[in-house]
């Protein structure tokens, strides 16, 4: 799938996800599903939760003990290919990069955005962080119904 309309298959989604079980914690899902030249998840990590080794074109794997979801990696991926998810109740809570203008605003309920770009939800903006470190990508933390765990990817502003 992903090779022909760019978009992962759900096998493949899955594939990045831990089990629910140990979602009750933020994890890290690494979504990234070709092997390239990058590494700036496994060098920002400072938990060591990201693996990539001296080879730096293979895709990163993480160790989920390790992972505390602060999201360092989330902002610090080139390729916005990381989000962090935690389940908590009817819930999926994620850590999302997000780049565009205007800024969601903290309690503000945009569109929740599936991998084809297709509306899927609502989603309620509970967090954002923007720090110089972050150089120019938004940690947003936004809240789901927890169906929508492996669908949901991104937002997308409500038109006016």
């Amino acid at each position: 799938m992903l090779n022909r309309n760019g978009v992962p298959s759900l096998e493949q989604i899955l594939s990045r996800f831990p089990e629910a079980t140990l979602l009750t914690h933020p994890k890290a899902i690494l979504e990234c599903y070709e092997d390239i030249p990058c590494n700036p998840c496994e060098t920002s990590c400072p938990f060591d939760a990201i693996i990539i080794g001296s080879n730096i074109k293979v895709q990163p794997k993480l160790v989920t003990e390790a992972c505390t979801g602060c999201g360092i990696c989330v902002t610090s991926c080139p390729g916005l290919a990381i989000i962090v998810a935690q389940i908590k109740g009817q819930e999926a809570i994620f850590k999302i990069p997000y780049e565009f203008i205007p800024y969601p605003n903290v309690n503000e309920i945009w569109h929740g955005v599936n991998r084809k770009g297709e509306v899927i939800c609502d989603a309620k903006i509970q967090h954002v962080s923007l720090n110089k470190k972050q150089d120019h990508t938004m940690l947003v933390t936004v809240s789901v119904p927890v169906i929508h765990l492996h669908d949901f990817v991104t937002i997308r502003r409500h038109h006016e």
